[in-house]
């Protein structure tokens, strides 16, 4: 007889429901999130039988439980929160939510519309690997951003001059001139000279000369703060600088150890052979994709999941089409990063985006609009395990002619 079972997770207990063929519940209990928590949770599903093949629902495709599930020989199958959701009024009448009634509906999801759900397919070391590189990357990248930021905010509240004499606030000269000076003060005494010694201490590789840049410095507003007060304001400043010093720094490290993982991997050569996909934007989308062909049958459900395919709604005499909310928004930002810069060396990709804004669209969705249109041609080089070349592609021919 076959049994379901459906996993609740949570962050440290995760409740178990196990049903049979006619969604009478066999087992309830609750493990722990930790080594003997899944072991329990082992033992207990081979008491009903055989260990391999034993279908699982649970709310996440990814994670430390999912990885444990795999492993150990069953067959996960992730369902959306939001289908969850929408199947509770199925079988109660009130809104109350419950784990345990949350696994046995995860459960008997899959035991009635599991021919509907695809199992999940565990991606290669490799991509694990660069999945984890790629995405602790952008973390940290949005780290820099909300420091840069902060920086910035804390300089035009007392010096502004200091956030405009370099156009990028988190370049590592602009960062090590905030170190070395960071307040009015500490740059009361700097002239033309000094400037220029600086400068060519770090490399400055910039187009302004030290009087223009001393000259962004002074003609800004100057800030009302007292002597405590910016005293107090410059230490900030140089803590936010070094801190963001160290981050780039590091940054540079894990992107050149994304180069070189990306440069490795027969699927990411397909990828970077796509007109200005570089390595980084390539690598963000083979991290998404992954290595998995079954994972995507056609190129439609790869334009769902990477949500460049709006979502059309339909009743009656009305029709809309709206914005695509549940999709992967990191394969999201990749694919439209790819489709902006493609633009500028593709005429294909260049006529795409022009038509589109001659209908009326804005830039965003132009660009989502050529990224569709990129998605159907790198589904197919990703299918077929071939590079991206322009004379087989039909599109690009015609642009070309």
């Amino acid at each position: 007889m076959g049994i379901w079972v459906g996993v609740d997770w949570g962050s440290g207990a995760h409740a178990v429901c196990v049903i049979d063929a006619k969604g009478m519940v066999l087992d309830r209990f609750e493990v722990s999130h930790d080594r003997a928590g899944l072991a329990v949770l082992v033992t207990r599903l081979q008491q009903h039988g055989a260990l391999e093949g034993i279908p699982i629902a649970i709310e996440r495709p990814s994670g430390l439980l999912v990885d444990a599930l795999v492993e150990a020989g069953f067959v996960v199958t992730p369902i959306h929160p939001n289908a969850v959701k929408a199947c509770r009024p199925r079988y109660r009448a009130v809104a109350a939510k419950s784990d345990p009634g949350d696994a046995f509906i995860l459960a008997d999801i899959l035991r009635t519309d599991g021919h509907r759900l695809r199992p999940l397919a565990p991606q290669s070391d490799a991509i694990k690997a660069l999945r984890g590189l790629v995405r602790g990357r952008d973390d940290l990248v949005g780290t820099r951003v909300a420091l840069a930021n902060q920086l910035s905010a804390l300089l035009e509240s007392f010096w502004p001059g200091a956030a405009r004499i370099f156009s990028d606030l988190a370049s590592p000269i602009a960062l090590a001139f905030r170190e070395r000076y960071p307040a009015p003060e500490a740059a009361a005494r700097l002239g033309p000279k000094r400037l220029a010694g600086f400068l060519a201490q770090h490399r400055y590789c910039g187009r302004r000369s030290p009087e223009a840049l001393l000259e962004r410095l002074r003609s800004a507003p100057i800030g009302g703060a007292g002597e405590a007060e910016g005293e107090a304001k410059g230490e900030l400043v140089r803590a936010l600088a070094r801190t963001l010093q160290a981050l780039v720094a590091e940054l540079a490290k894990l992107s050149s150890r994304i180069e070189h993982a990306i440069a490795a991997l027969p699927d990411g050569r397909i990828v970077m052979s796509f007109p200005r996909a570089g390595t980084i934007c390539a690598a963000q989308i083979l991290a998404e994709l992954g290595d998995v062909r079954a994972r995507f049958p056609s190129e439609h459900q790869l334009a769902a999941e990477a949500g460049v395919a709006p979502v059309t709604y339909q009743s009656g005499k009305s029709r809309g089409v709206g914005w695509r909310w549940a999709c992967n928004k990191r394969l999201r930002a990749a694919f439209t990063c790819m489709a902006d810069n493609s633009q500028h060396e593709s005429p294909w990709a260049a006529d795409v985006y022009r038509r589109a804004r001659a209908r009326g669209c804005d830039h965003p969705h132009a660009i989502r609009i050529l990224a569709r249109a990129w998605t159907r041609v790198l589904w197919r080089a990703w299918t077929d395990r071939v590079p991206y070349d322009p004379g087989q592609h039909r599109g690009a021919q015609a642009s070309a002619a």
